[in-house]
């Protein structure tokens, strides 16, 4: 049996459909399905929940603000039930943004806490559209194991800035999974971390590692034809992201 993908879609969604084609490449039924829609049906039916990119909601208030509600207060019981069912939860950009909001990560004291990190105004006040590399600590989620140390992915957001206050910066620091790095895989600034995040914190997962976010966008890089070298240089088939939703089919069919 394929694991069941349950793909979030609300007003201002846009990568819904690239993030079903990268699990579906991966093994995965994925099927798009509106907010209004999950709020009446068993999401216990499917095994991975993808909450992807776009602008939901047209980012008012603040970037994925209004959907992180509706999800904390019309769908908390049922994400809660999700989650002790040791499924998986993915966020990719506004969905990393939803999470973060919604009080679900970093998760250290539990779900649908209080607030205490966050994903705020790039550092260059504007929108940032570019490819940047990522150092990967593949033993702290489920999504990104037997995945290299140093991969590259596009990102493409306002707001992906990682804050945070120090107190709680040390408590998530075994919990972070991707940071921007440099060619080399160093720690660099502008334009390698193109937000200015605390620590180069590109996405984190929960202390299970079943619930990963993430800004960078792993489902634009699941073919080399998706990368912009790829007449240049002699890349293999697959982009450095379709690991990542290899991983969860994986951890279903073990």
């Amino acid at each position: 049996m394929k694991p069941k993908v349950l793909v979030l879609r609300a007003a201002g969604t846009n990568c819904d459909i690239e993030t079903a084609f990268a699990f579906e490449k991966a093994g995965a039924e994925p099927e798009r399905v509106y907010i209004d829609e999950i709020i009446r049906m068993d999401i216990l039916k499917y095994q991975v929940i993808a909450l992807p990119g776009g602008f939901t909601y047209g980012d008012d208030i603040s970037a994925g603000k209004i959907l992180a509600n509706e999800i904390k207060y019309k769908l908390q019981d049922k994400l809660l039930k999700f989650i002790e069912k040791d499924r998986l939860i993915i966020g990719i950009c506004n969905g990393f943004q939803v999470l973060v909001k919604a009080g679900i990560l970093p998760g250290i004291n539990g779900y649908f806490k209080k607030q205490c990190v966050s994903l705020i105004t790039n550092d260059s006040e504007r929108f940032e559209d570019r490819w940047v590399f990522l150092k990967v600590d593949a033993e702290h989620s489920v999504f990104t194991r037997g995945i290299k140390s140093l991969i590259t992915l596009p990102v493409a957001h306002a707001e992906g800035k990682f804050v945070t206050e120090n107190g709680v910066l040390d408590k998530i620091k075994n919990y972070i999974v991707f940071q921007y790095v440099n060619d080399k895989g160093e720690p660099a600034g502008y334009p390698f971390n193109p937000n200015g995040s605390m620590m180069n914190i590109a996405g984190i997962a929960d202390p299970t590692g079943r619930i990963l976010g993430l800004m960078p966008h792993p489902e634009r890089f699941i073919s080399y034809l998706q990368h912009p070298n790829h007449t240049r240089k002699n890349l293999p088939e697959s982009g450095d992201g379709l690991l990542i939703f290899k991983n969860a089919v994986r951890y279903f069919k073990i």
